[in-house]
Parts: structure tokens; C-alpha cells; sequence
């Protein structure tokens, strides 16, 4: 694959791995603790899931417009290091065993997360070509589906043989090497700084909140951006309610003697079913279209979410998250390799910044309003899965719909030929000064 001879593009692609496994391995092994320790009360595991997506309420505004203002590969290298930093703390933390304290590091770290992937997106799009962009969106799922097949898998077997602290010390080291990759990089200065050299300095609110502005009205103006933005809203609430539905599933239905197992296995399956819809979107992306690409595989995975709430069967159960995953593969491989070719790229750290937030967003109000149903107030949790599921369909019917027209109607935009304008107007000006 030509990606790879991309060198900078090998050390982002390995560095975001790094960076998600640093996110990942930890988080799931605290999850199996609060369940092990707080059987009798679920909402704990679902407050520590709300600790990674909530930060978003209070840094959404500002962080595409960091990914734009500043060195984006310098934003990126620094969030591993601060975290990498915070997973001391937290390693610490954790020997006192006060879990609103845990929390709140955990909660800190999960908001520095969320400036790190406009940073390393915005990077991603100014170092590719316009027809890479599909086949590195691929690639980034991929990496997702690696970490469901593994993350939760290494998080249990972390949890079980050495303990939390080992999964701790597996996200430092993640970090670590996720921030040298980065630091070794060699992109050049117009893709880091496409809006020029700013800073701290020059940056005050009102700046900040008049870029922030900007991003929001350059989606809406843009009715095609502004749907594939709003799928990340869509995508969040599923992922929301994936994160511990099948863990509650297990524990209270299928498998209450060995969920551990079972949901590291769910995992598993679903993670397989999005490398097979990876693969088969790399055979369909030239010869159906984007919009066909997402709108009938959410469809299709909406009905096989319904069967994961209808199923009391194991086997029924792991076959409708493999063909559920078979879907979502290529409807997140449209969606990221869409998205670049649209935007300009003096803009795609805001708008980078905007899917993010939005995708934590859904999944805090998916995992809230799990915590205050179950079980008080709905005791059978597969109600839960037919709500996510009508969700989906819906989404699915407005996209079949509109997509089409909206994409007849944009031009897309040549990022490479936008950077070296930016790029000769700039030594133009030094020139003449």
C-alpha cells in the first residue's frame, strides 16, 4: 500500500495506535474493577465510562481552535506527554483508594485526549493525497477494530494476572512512545501552522471564540458537511450504549459467572466483523458511492442491534455483533474519507474539533440516561437495545434520503494545491517585506 511509503504518515498511523492504547487498556481494566467491587451497583462503571466523554462539555469550544492556531504536531506530541503525566498521578491515586478522586484524574487526562485528535487529523489530511484519504480512514478503523478485538481483551487479562496497576503502567508507556513518534516527524510548516505562526500571545477570547464561531458557521453553511458531522452524533450514542450494554448484558442475563470472559469475546467478534468490513470496503469504495456506503450498512446494522436485545442465545448473540460489525466497517471508512475531501484545510482542525466532541457528547448522554434507567426505572436491559436501534434507523432513512442530492450538489476540495497557494503567498509577502 502506497500510504506506507508515506513515512510521516507510519509514524501518526503508529502514534495514534499508541496513543489509543494508552486510552484503551486502562480504562477497561478501572471498568472490570468497579464492577468487581461494586457489583451491586452498575452506575459506578457507567460513571467511569461518562469520565472519558464528558470532558467534552468543557473544552469543546476551544479545542479545533487550538488544532488551527498552534503547531498541530506540537499540540499532539504534548497531550501524550502531559498524559503520560497524569497516568503517574493516577497510578498513585489509585493506592488510596478514594474513587472520587480516580475520577476526577481520569476525568482530567480524558479532557487532554480531546485535543489530540484534531491535532493528528489535521496533520493526517495536509500529508496525504485526496484519493488516500478513504484508504486512511480505513486504516484508522482498523486500528479501532484492533482495539476491540484486543483492548478489552489485554485490559481483562491486565486486571486478572497483575492487576490495575499494570494496565496503568501499560497507558504510560503507550504515551511514551505515542509522543517520540510524533516528535520525530518531519512535516512541513505550512501543514502544521496552515493559518499561520500564532500563540499564546495573540491568542485572547474574543479570538477564540470568533474562530470557534467560524467552524460552527462553515459546517452549517456546507448542508453535506454539516450531515457526516452530525453521524458522529449518531455513532456516539451507539458507542455509548455498546460500552456497557454488553457488559450488562453478560453480567445480568447470558453469563453472570463469567461476563469477564464473555464480554472480552463479545468484543472480540465485533472487532473481526469490522476488520471484514474494512476489507470489504476497500473492494466497494470505487464502485459504490459514498452515500449508498453509509446509508444501507446503518440499516442493516440497526436490525442486527435489535437481534443483540431479542437474542437469549450466546451464539445468536456473538453472530449478530460479527454481521453488526460487518456493517459499521464501511460506514465509518465513507465517513472519515469524506470528510477531508470537503473541508478546507485552514479549517479541519475546527471541524476535526467538532466530531470528537460531538461523539463524546452522544455517548455522555447515552451512558447518562443508562445510568438513571438501569436498573431503576427499566429492569430489562434489552429495552435499552431497541431504543439504540430505532435511533440508528432513523439515522439511516434521513441519510438514504439526503445524501445523494447533497453530494451531487459540493465540489471537493484539492488540499495539496490549497497548501502550496498558502505556501507561495506566503514568500511572496517576505518577499515584498
Amino acid at each position: 500500500m502506497d500510504l506506507f511509503k508515506n513515512r510521516n504518515f507510519v509514524r501518526l498511523f503508529f502514534a495514534a495506535f499508541a496513543s489509543q492504547m494508552g486510552t484503551t487498556v486502562g480504562n477497561m481494566a478501572f471498568a472490570f474493577f468497579l464492577l468487581d467491587r461494586f457489583s451491586s451497583q452498575p452506575a459506578y462503571t457507567t460513571i467511569a465510562e461518562l469520565m472519558y466523554s464528558l470532558p467534552t462539555v468543557f473544552v469543546f469550544f476551544i479545542v479545533g481552535v487550538v488544532a488551527d492556531r498552534f503547531d498541530r504536531k506540537k499540540v499532539a506530541e504534548n497531550c501524550d506527554w502531559i498524559r503520560a503525566g497524569l497516568t503517574v498521578v493516577l497510578f498513585f491515586v489509585l493506592y488510596l483508594q478514594i474513587i472520587p478522586l480516580v475520577f476526577l484524574v481520569l476525568f482530567i487526562r480524558s479532557a487532554v485526549t480531546k485535543f489530540f485528535y484534531p491535532a493528528e487529523a489535521s496533520l493526517v489530511q495536509a500529508i496525504l493525497r485526496k484519493d488516500q484519504y478513504a484508504k486512511a480512514a480505513g486504516l484508522n478503523q482498523m486500528l479501532f477494530s484492533l482495539f476491540l478485538l484486543f483492548g478489552v481483551g489485554i485490559g481483562a487479562f491486565m486486571y486478572k494476572t497483575i492487576g490495575l496497576h499494570g494496565a496503568i503502567a501499560l497507558d504510560f508507556v503507550s504515551f511514551i512512545v505515542s509522543g517520540f513518534l510524533i516528535r520525530s516527524c518531519d512535516i512541513p510548516l505550512e501543514a502544521r501552522q496552515p493559518n499561520g505562526q500564532k500563540g499564546w500571545k495573540n491568542m485572547t477570547v474574543k479570538d477564540s471564540m470568533h474562530d470557534f464561531k467560524e467552524g460552527i458557521v462553515y459546517i452549517l453553511k456546507n448542508k453535506l458537511l454539516a450531515s457526516l458531522v452530525f453521524g458522529y452524533f449518531i455513532f456516539g450514542l451507539v458507542s455509548g450504549g455498546l460500552s456497557v450494554l454488553p457488559m450488562f448484558k453478560m453480567k445480568y442475563e447470558l453469563s453472570p459467572d463469567s461476563y469477564e470472559w464473555h464480554t472480552s469475546l463479545f468484543t472480540i467478534v465485533l472487532g473481526i466483523g469490522l476488520l471484514t468490513g474494512i476489507a470489504v470496503a476497500a473492494l466497494l469504495e470505487k464502485k459504490v458511492k459514498p452515500a449508498y456506503m453509509m446509508s444501507v450498512p446503518i440499516f442493516i446494522a440497526g436490525a442486527f442491534i435489535i437481534l443483540l436485545g431479542f437474542t437469549d442465545q450466546l451464539p445468536v448473540y456473538y453472530s449478530a455483533a460479527f454481521l453488526a460489525g460487518i456493517c459499521i466497517g464501511p460506514i465509518n471508512t465513507a465517513l472519515g474519507g469524506w470528510i477531508p475531501k470537503i473541508v478546507h484545510p485552514r479549517l479541519m482542525g475546527r471541524v476535526s474539533g467538532w466530531t470528537d466532541p460531538l461523539t463524546m457528547m452522544a455517548q455522555s448522554s447515552a451512558l447518562g440516561v443508562i445510568a438513571v434507567l438501569f436498573p431503576g426505572i427499566i429492569a430489562d436491559v434489552d429495552y435499552i437495545y431497541y431504543g439504540l436501534a430505532g435511533i440508528i434507523l432513523l439515522a439511516a432513512m434521513y441519510y438514504f434520503i439526503v445524501l445523494p442530492k447533497l453530494s451531487a450538489e459540493n465540489a471537493e476540495i484539492d488540499v495539496q494545491a490549497a497548501l502550496k497557494r498558502q505556501k507561495n503567498t506566503k514568500a511572496k509577502m517576505n518577499s515584498v517585506l
